[in-house]
């Protein structure tokens, strides 16, 4: 039984550009213009179970993914490592959403893609670290969910046995298809990208679809969909005074040890011709 599996990724900044990332003070939202983006790392880990279950099966992988247009990128690598088809949400109506509204927005476009035997989504991202929108997914499409998979084995084309990480050991399950599965990085290891799988992704059905294109509630994308709202945004002062203090290497070390003091550290007084003559001994 051929199976269409389901793969949601997500780009992320790239950690390299970090210090580049800020929020906008009046919308509270991050900005990333202009910041390079990735595959978040433990969706490739997905995207390579999903790739695992098609060998023994057969069907479709489709990547799906919520997002600005440059996130057309990520999704080519996908499909060089190996998935048949992807597809891009993005509108400026879903901009500003947090874990609930981008579930929602990623379910209306599985929804559209039809029918689906199993979902692979990591089960955090890189920059959020939420690990929410992987259960809330499960709850809008009503299908099983488990969360931090570590270990699938195929059961039947019906089910599956799968391991789950919980706080102090494991719990092993039989999950009955259609079912959505969030991997851990110990799932498994993504595989390389070839020179082939790179040319195969240009000829690759990729789509875009923006907000008319979904059967949507419109007060439940973006901003308008999203219960959680940011505070007060602030930069912390992180100056630091210094002195700069010079003369011989012992004098130094003895004005160290009296700022020292004088900032409360406890340093005891040292008598150093006992000190000497205890090492001597």
């Amino acid at each position: 039984m051929a199976l269409e599996i389901i793969v949601c990724i997500k780009p992320v900044p790239d950690p390299q550009y970090y210090d580049k990332v800020s929020i906008d003070p009046v919308t509270k939202i991050i900005t990333r213009a202009g910041i390079p983006t990735i595959i978040n790392p433990v969706d490739k880990n997905s995207i390579e179970a999903a790739l695992r279950l098609k060998k023994l099966y057969g069907g479709n992988i489709t990547v799906i993914t919520m997002a600005p247009p440059n996130a057309v990128e990520n999704l080519r690598e996908a499909l060089a490592m190996g998935a048949d088809k992807a597809v891009l949400l993005s509108d400026r109506a879903f901009g500003g959403a947090d874990t609930l509204a981008t579930s929602y927005t990623l379910s209306k476009g599985i929804e559209k893609l039809g029918h689906f035997d199993v979902i692979f989504c990591g089960a955090e991202s890189a920059d959020g670290a939420t690990a929410q929108v992987a259960s809330q997914l499960g709850e809008w499409l009503n299908v099983p969910h488990l969360w931090n998979v570590f270990n699938i084995e195929n059961q039947d084309e019906k089910t599956l046995r799968v391991k789950t990480k919980i706080e102090n050991g494991s719990m092993e399950w039989k999950v009955k298809l259609p079912c959505l599965l969030g991997t851990s990085r110990d799932l498994n290891k993504p595989r390389f990208i070839s020179a082939m799988g790179i040319i195969k992704a240009k000829n690759k059905p990729l789509q875009v679809w923006e907000r008319k294109d979904l059967d949507a509630e419109d007060e439940r994308l973006g901003l308008a969909g999203s219960p959680t709202k940011a505070g007060a945004v602030f930069t912390p002062d992180i100056k630091r005074k210094s002195e700069v203090l010079s003369g011989p290497a012992d004098e130094i070390a003895d004005k160290i040890i009296e700022k020292l003091r004088a900032a409360g550290v406890n340093i005891p007084v040292v008598d150093n011709a006992c000190a000497i003559k205890g090492v001597s001994q």
